[in-house]
């Protein structure tokens, strides 16, 4: 594994090392100030993977599969942590804390309608993650060296498709509560 896909794995774990850390300084510390400001470095850990990354690439490393998924993962981050972190910050004072409302379950038209906004939140991850890959490419500008880039710009944009499918077909063929 290549040092990009290692910086991957090293983000990943210290994004959720960051929010659980936010989290119980939050609410077992009871230093809310403090856990915000730990929840909010996480833009941080996605700053370092695209400076990485992109030295990375700036020094003739050919774009590998692990550069764009940097891209995707940088994306995602933006696009859905704030979704991530209000999931991990609801089920952290229930099921930790004892406080709280227990996260329910969706069904019906309100399961149709929140899937449809986090395909909304996919279509900004896309949309920032392909312009970066975009952006990668024009700048190096030599596609062997970029292929693998528009490769998984290509799967995503068909993962997105499939997604937008899912979100439809949740209208026509609601999610039933399993009796």
């Amino acid at each position: 594994m290549n040092s990009i896909a290692w910086m991957i794995v090293g983000c990943e774990i210290m994004f959720w090392i960051v929010i659980i850390l936010g989290l119980v300084t939050r609410y077992v510390l009871n230093l809310n100030k403090l856990g915000i400001f730990l929840l909010a470095l996480t833009p941080l850990i996605d700053l370092a993977l695209l400076i990485t990354a992109g030295i990375d690439l700036y020094h003739g490393a050919t774009a590998t599969v692990a550069h764009a998924i940097a891209a995707v993962y940088i994306g995602v981050s933006i696009g859905f942590g704030k979704s991530m972190v209000k999931w991990a910050d609801e089920r952290f004072l229930y099921y930790v804390k004892k406080d709280g409302i227990k996260p329910g379950r969706l069904y019906g038209l309100d399961y149709a309608k929140h899937y449809l906004k986090g395909f909304g939140k996919h279509v900004v991850s896309f949309l920032i993650g392909a312009g970066l890959l975009v952006l990668v490419i024009f700048l190096i500008h030599n596609s062997s060296q970029t292929q693998a880039l528009l490769d998984v710009l290509r799967i995503w944009a068909i993962v997105l498709g499939v997604d937008f499918i899912f979100s439809i077909s949740y209208f026509i063929w609601p999610k039933q509560r399993k009796v």
